[in-house]
């Protein structure tokens, strides 16, 4: 089962390099489509073992008031698995259309924000909302985006996309926002 799988994410990461090719951001898609593979092919045989989040978090500097916020660019949110902060596929797809515009659009920087559902103390989503938005900007920052165009914040618990009490409500708010400013 779990080769098939891997047989499905390598397909799909390999048809996504390809069509991404055609839009100008081929030769980096493609190495890390190639790394995606890898490691997926890693974590078949070997299944990864989350570190749990630190309760220390850093605070990033918000932009300053000469960034204007890029109301027309909206990308969907990338969302994660309880008490997770890897990647899913479609997660990835995300964040490749985020690194082709970056690419195409050199004067845009971007925030990820990272987001926790109510589970768990304060502390504990601020860590691991920060790990959230830090795993996209390492991925961004791979794809060859530069470093100094992406902030990280974390809200934790705090800005819920939706509001209630069970799993409908909290797997949505488990997430990372990007905000993509001029």
């Amino acid at each position: 089962m779990q080769r098939h799988i891997v047989r499905v994410l390598a397909t799909f990461i390999a048809i996504t390099a390809t069509l991404l090719s055609f839009y100008g951001c081929g030769p980096r898609v493609k190495e890390q489509a190639a790394k995606d593979q890898q490691e997926a092919q890693h974590a078949a045989v070997q299944p990864a073992q989350e570190p749990a989040p630190e309760a220390q978090v850093e605070v990033k500097p918000s932009p300053g008031p000469e960034a204007v916020k890029a109301d027309t660019i909206e990308f969907e949110d990338i969302n994660f698995d309880f008490d997770r902060y890897d990647l899913k596929g479609r997660s990835r797809h995300t964040l490749t259309q985020i690194a082709c515009l970056m690419f195409d659009q050199t004067e845009l920087s971007l925030i990820i924000e990272g987001h926790c559902d109510e589970r768990g103390s304060n502390e504990y989503n601020l860590a691991l909302g920060e790990k959230r938005a830090k795993v996209a900007k390492d991925y961004l920052i791979e794809m060859g985006i530069e470093p100094h165009r992406i902030s990280t914040l974390s809200y934790g618990e705090e800005m819920p996309l939706l509001m209630g009490h069970n799993e409908a409500a909290w797997s949505k708010n488990r997430r990372a926002h990007f905000e993509v400013f001029h």
